[in-house]
């Protein structure tokens, strides 16, 4: 609300105490008149744009290089500025230059037989493209942005105008001096940077960093140094806030994951978890044990030797084998639950070497079990429990992963509203009528938004609860849930099939039943229906969802309910490239609107720096804004004009009287 000079005195000293606080910061008239003034331009700048990712699955290479790229704006960017000026190998050597400054910048300078030549070139261009990518932010925003060492330089380029002819000596005179002195190699490391840096304002990612790919890690160290970011947890993350909180059925499946890939990397190189105990522990009860089943998937780069892959195996066994017997001991105190369907270790027939599921007799293709009691099958032997408590140790020690996932919680939630857009990785749960499905924990009835705002406290509570309390211990559990619960929004699906995969060759036992959410998802009417229920507009709103790959190669496409909700999971993690036919979808959000871009597989990152091979992105324009879209139209539009309102109210007290001046 904006009060006008007729605003009552006794309105005003209702919100006194706010306004004197408000006051030391702008202590005079002048002060509040030029902050009210700078925010009312603010709110006719062009909205900042923003970049959607999904599904990394430790893919550092080839997130990194569509960190970079920002999903092919900046090379898109390069065509709007230079057009015809230069030729098309010109403008993939400046678009590589922008994406790997250092390591082009060694191959040019090996290249160039006149470099200082180059230098002048190459400078100009950059200061072009950062001046028109900076055009859209005040120069306060800018300025915050800039490199230390190259502020003030910076600064003086992106605003001066060369074609004033009292500057241009100016101008070219800085150019010249940065090369003269030798600075030009740092200079367009940090202009490079810059660009990087002011071509996306906001990164949105849509769940699942962890698991598969080897680089999790990096991915996060990469994420925390991101200037504008915010996360929407997907099931893989949450396995892993798990297993950092101390949750042992967590633990076991973080491993079972690294050592079904072959991904050790994250695990012993990223985070220096000690893997030895297991691996002594697998070769003392499994050395003689093909682990047939228990192979790790690996690509054709691998280095692993084939006395590593067997170690791998019998580890990844082993660690199975203790995970059912975890997941056994929550199931069974966790009734409501109702995943008793799930104790599968109860229903073998140990003699046989058979298991009976929903009334189907399989043959298991496996039945050495050395560590398990069939009068007790969920029992851990006393090795198994000495083996989890390292390991739970082990994690907790971690001050690395510990960093990462406490950037996790802070920076991280089930779901964001974020201009007019809802973003979640997995699913609204829903009953087979398109309804909110109603699900009661602690005797109350949640459903739709309620739920998951239920789950993401006791997500919280996992980590942050009194250790040893009853209260941590049921938030550990629904942590676990939530990976692979039936009703868990992060999962989706009614089971997880994990025993199937490996013990029966039959695939018909390794069905898992999806929520009707994915079979209603492209129906406009429930994904309006979603959209009111988490207090959006559905006429100007949209669903950005992940979790299950957009099979693209069988012609599906990631466009559901006529534009109104957007799957953006195409397949970053190889694992699923040979499924999709892609390497991912991401999605950009600018001034002008919505763009879809699926991307081809990345090859290297050498290769990106060497040959300038970029990922090839094909564009889909999905809505395009008749009228360019500007801050006042965004979140923080709406905040800034609350702080414009809350400012002329502090005007409106200075010259009633009613706060003093202190200028």
């Amino acid at each position: 609300m904006i009060f006008s000079s007729e605003t009552s005195i006794d309105s005003l000293e209702e919100d006194l105490r706010y306004l004197k606080l408000l006051a030391t910061k702008y202590p005079t008239i002048p002060d509040a008149c030029t902050e009210i003034i700078n925010l009312q331009a603010i709110l006719n700048l062009p909205k900042g744009t923003e970049h959607f990712l999904s599904d990394i699955h430790g893919e550092y290479e080839s997130f990194t290089h569509v960190l970079r790229n920002a999903s092919g704006v900046i090379k898109r960017k390069i065509n709007d500025i230079f057009g015809n000026s230069l030729r098309d190998s010109e403008k993939k050597e400046l678009a590589t230059l922008i994406y790997y400054p250092e390591q082009k910048l060694e191959i040019s300078l090996r290249e160039e037989a006149d470099i200082e030549d180059w230098y002048k070139i190459t400078l100009y261009k950059l200061i072009e493209f950062c001046r028109i990518i900076s055009s859209k932010y005040t120069r306060s925003k800018v300025r915050k942005a800039l490199p230390p060492d190259f502020s003030y330089i910076i600064e003086e380029l992106l605003h001066e105008q060369q074609s004033t002819f009292n500057k241009q000596e100016y101008y070219n005179g800085i150019i010249q001096t940065i090369i003269r002195i030798g600075r030009a190699k740092e200079f367009i490391v940090a202009i490079s940077n810059l660009i990087q840096r002011l071509t996306i304002d906001r990164l949105h990612i849509i769940g699942d960093i962890y698991d598969r790919g080897p680089g999790a890690h990096i991915i996060l160290d990469t994420l925390m140094d991101y200037h504008s970011i915010d996360i929407q947890w997907g099931n893989h993350d949450m396995l892993w806030m798990g297993a950092a909180a101390g949750c042992e059925s967590c633990i076991a499946n973080v491993l079972r994951i690294s050592t079904r890939y072959a991904n050790l990397d994250t695990i012993e190189e990223g985070y220096g978890i000690n893997l030895l105990p297991l691996a002594t522990f697998a070769l003392d009860f499994y050395n003689n044990d093909p682990c047939k089943s228990f192979k790790p998937k690996v690509y054709p780069d691998n280095n692993y030797r084939e006395k590593d892959l067997n170690l791998m195996s019998q580890m990844h066994k082993a660690i199975s084998i203790i995970q059912f017997k975890l997941e056994g001991a929550i199931i069974k105190r966790r009734p409501h639950y109702e995943m008793e369907s799930r104790l599968l270790l109860s229903d073998i027939d140990y003699e046989n070497g058979t298991i009976t599921i929903d009334g189907k007799e399989y043959k298991l293709n496996d039945t050495n079990f050395p560590t398990i009691d069939p009068s007790d099958p969920y029992k851990l032997t006393q090795d198994e429990i000495e083996l989890v408590d390292k390991l739970k140790s082990s994690f907790a020690n971690s001050d690395k992963l510990q960093e990462h996932i406490r950037f996790l919680y802070s920076n991280g939630s089930m779901y964001s509203k974020y201009n007019s857009n809802l973003l979640y990785h997995g699913c609204i749960s829903l009953s087979e009528d398109g309804s909110f499905k109603k699900m009661k924990i602690d005797g109350v009835t949640y459903s739709g938004r309620s739920y998951i705002d239920r789950t993401e406290r006791l997500a919280r509570e996992a980590y942050f609860g009194k250790a040893d309390s009853e209260s941590k211990l049921y938030a550990l559990d629904n942590v676990w849930y939530l990976w692979c619960g039936c009703n868990s929004p992060l999962f989706g699906k009614d089971k997880m099939a994990t025993f199937e995969r490996y013990f029966i060759n039959d695939k018909s036992a390794h069905t898992e039943v999806k929520n009707p959410y994915y079979k209603y998802r492209d129906d406009e009417t429930i994904c309006n229906n979603i959209l009111v229920e988490f207090g959006l507009n559905p006429d100007d709103s949209h669903i950005v969802n992940g979790h299950v790959p957009v099979k693209t190669k069988q012609g599906e496409s990631p466009i559901k309910a006529g534009g109104k909700l957007l799957v953006i999971d195409g397949g970053f993690s190889k694992a699923y490239q040979p499924e999709t036919g892609i390497a991912g979808y991401t999605l950009i959000y600018n001034s002008y609107g919505l763009l879809l871009a699926s991307h081809a597989p990345f090859e290297s990152t050498q290769k990106a720096i060497d040959e300038g091979k970029d990922i090839l992105s094909s564009t889909i324009i999905l809505e395009k804004s008749s009228n360019r879209i500007r801050v006042v139209d965004t979140d923080v539009g709406l905040e800034i004009k609350e702080q414009i309102g809350d400012l002329e109210q502090l005007l409106t007290a200075y010259r009633k009287g009613l706060i003093k001046e202190k200028g």
